[in-house]
C-alpha cells in the first residue's frame, strides 16, 4: 500500500512538470502580442475555456481526498490563463474585447462560482467529487480536441511547419503520465480526457514522422507558436491552413 502511494506520488509530481510546461506553451505568444499591441488573428475563446478548465481541476483536487497536486498545478495554470486573458483585454480590438469580456464574465466568474456554491450547499461530499471531476472531464474534452484542426491542416499541406515537435511531444508525455496516473489511482475523470490527449499526441507523433521534412522553410520560434496558439476549440468543418493552438490538463 506504501509502495503504492509512493507510486502515485511520482507520477502526480512528473504529471505536475508536464502540465506546467503545457500551461507555459504560450508565453512567447503573449510575449508577442505584448510587443505588438495588438492581439492581432488570435482567438480568446480556447484561453477562455481553459481557465475554466483550470478552475475546476482545482475544485476537484480541493474536494477529493489525496488530490492536492492536481489543485496545486491547475492553480498555476489557472494564473497563466487568467493573465493570458487580461492581456487580450488589454491588447485585442473592440469587437473582441467585448466578446472576451463578456466570455469570461460568464464563463470564468459566473459559471464557477455557481458551481461550488451549489454543489457545496445542496450536495454531499461524494456528489461534490462527482460535480467537479464530470465539469473538469467536460471541459478538458473540449481543450483537447483543438488539435483536430491541427492535425488536419498538417495532412491538407503535407507539412508540419504548423505543429512544433516539442510541443507535440509534451502533450504526449503528459496524457501518458496521467494516464497512468489515473489507471492507478482508478480516477477515470483524470483518466478519460487524458487518455483521449495520449491518443492525440501519438497521433501527432506519428502524422510529424511521415510528414516531417527536412529541408522545410525557416520559421522563428514566434511564428511557429503562433501556428500551434491559433488553434480552435473544435475542428472546422471546411478545408483551411489558419493558423491555431492547443492545452491539456489534467
Amino acid at each position: 500500500m506504501h509502495r503504492k502511494c509512493h507510486d502515485c506520488f511520482v507520477i502526480c509530481f512528473a504529471g505536475n512538470i508536464t502540465t506546467g510546461l503545457v500551461y507555459l506553451s504560450p508565453v512567447k505568444t503573449f510575449w508577442h502580442i505584448v510587443q505588438r499591441r495588438s492581439t492581432e488573428e488570435f482567438d480568446s475563446l480556447p484561453y477562455v475555456v481553459k481557465l475554466l478548465n483550470g478552475y475546476m481541476w482545482v475544485y476537484y483536487g480541493v474536494v477529493k481526498p489525496n488530490s492536492i497536486l492536481v489543485a496545486t498545478v491547475n492553480g498555476f495554470g489557472s494564473v497563466l490563463e487568467l493573465i493570458y486573458v487580461t492581456i487580450f483585454l488589454i491588447y485585442a480590438p473592440p469587437r473582441m474585447r467585448a466578446i472576451t469580456a463578456i466570455t469570461f464574465s460568464v464563463l470564468d466568474v459566473v459559471f464557477p462560482i455557481a458551481a461550488v456554491l451549489i454543489s457545496q450547499l445542496c450536495f454531499s461530499r461524494e456528489i461534490q467529487i462527482d460535480i467537479a471531476g464530470f465539469l473538469s472531464l467536460l471541459f478538458s474534452v473540449f481543450t483537447y480536441a483543438s488539435p483536430l484542426s491541427i492535425m488536419k491542416t498538417v495532412i491538407t499541406t503535407k507539412s508540419v511547419e504548423y505543429m512544433p515537435f516539442l510541443l507535440s511531444f509534451i502533450l504526449f508525455i503528459n496524457g501518458l503520465t496521467w494516464t497512468v496516473y489515473a489507471v492507478i489511482t482508478r480516477d477515470w475523470f483524470i483518466g478519460i480526457p487524458n487518455g483521449s490527449g495520449f491518443v492525440f499526441g501519438t497521433a501527432q507523433l506519428v502524422l510529424y514522422a511521415i510528414y516531417w521534412k527536412p529541408k522545410q522553410s525557416k520559421r522563428t520560434s514566434g511564428e511557429v507558436e503562433e501556428g500551434w496558439e491559433h488553434e480552435h476549440l473544435i475542428a472546422d468543418s471546411g478545408p483551411s491552413v489558419e493558423k491555431n493552438g492547443s492545452r491539456a490538463e489534467a
